[in-house]
């Protein structure tokens, strides 16, 4: 089975090839890994790993942190090995086919952010409903996001109303603005279980959520 683990980890030499060695000793082989964001003396980094199906996911924990300084903040299973470069391929295929940007964007965001789910929502007139969705995203009822419109991609917290099935399974929620037209509209995407959106993420989502809307002049 894979898993991909986030690790925070002190941000010297060594220290990532310590966690590696760890990993390997207790049976992972090492699929791919990604720098998330590096500051104030610590580094993020997403490990994929493919571990033998007779060893539960807690070896990869102990061993990892096994390592001093070393924080495992999240295992969680996956697929595939990670594609820092598929953000380009996207807007490759949303340019040559602006007529389903939406619907490619909403189902590409989650692979891209290692997310469960995404979905494009529109707020007007004191309701709020979805103009396009990934094929994971949760069943809701219209309700009205009026912390609409953004200015920045945020994580969302209990302070942000949104329907309950966003955070069913611990889903940890960010949001970014999508264009600047009326009415206003918003990037969400769900990771269930987390692990939190760091401000990293949050930039790279905005990003990309801000050249898509130029694609599509929206």
């Amino acid at each position: 089975m894979s898993f991909l683990l986030r690790v925070v980890l002190p941000d010297k030499p060594g220290n990532l090839g310590a966690v590696a060695s760890a990993l390997g000793g207790a049976g992972a082989d090492i699929l791919s890994v990604d720098v998330v964001e590096r500051n104030d003396g610590q580094a993020v980094d997403d490990i994929a790993v493919e571990l033998s199906t007779n060893r539960p996911p807690d070896v990869l924990i102990t061993a990892a942190e096994s390592v001093p300084g070393v924080t495992v903040e999240s295992v969680r299973p996956h697929t595939g090995q990670l594609d820092t470069h598929r953000e380009l391929e996207l807007l490759d295929e949303i340019a040559g086919d602006p007529g389903h940007g939406l619907d490619l964007l909403a189902e590409e965001v989650p692979r891209l952010f290692r997310a469960g789910w995404a979905l494009v929502a529109v707020s007007e007139d004191g309701r709020s409903y979805r103009i396009a969705e990934s094929s994971a995203a949760p069943e809701t009822r219209t309700g009205d996001l009026r912390w609409l419109p953004l200015d920045r991609a945020i994580a969302l917290d209990e302070r942000h109303w949104v329907p309950e099935p966003w955070r069913a399974m611990d889903t940890e929620l960010a949001a970014a603005p999508f264009g600047s037209g009326a009415p206003p509209k918003t990037l969400v995407v769900g990771r269930p279980g987390g692990p939190v959106f760091r401000p990293s993420e949050l930039a790279r989502l905005a990003h990309l959520a801000g050249i898509v809307a130029t694609v599509l002049k929206a």
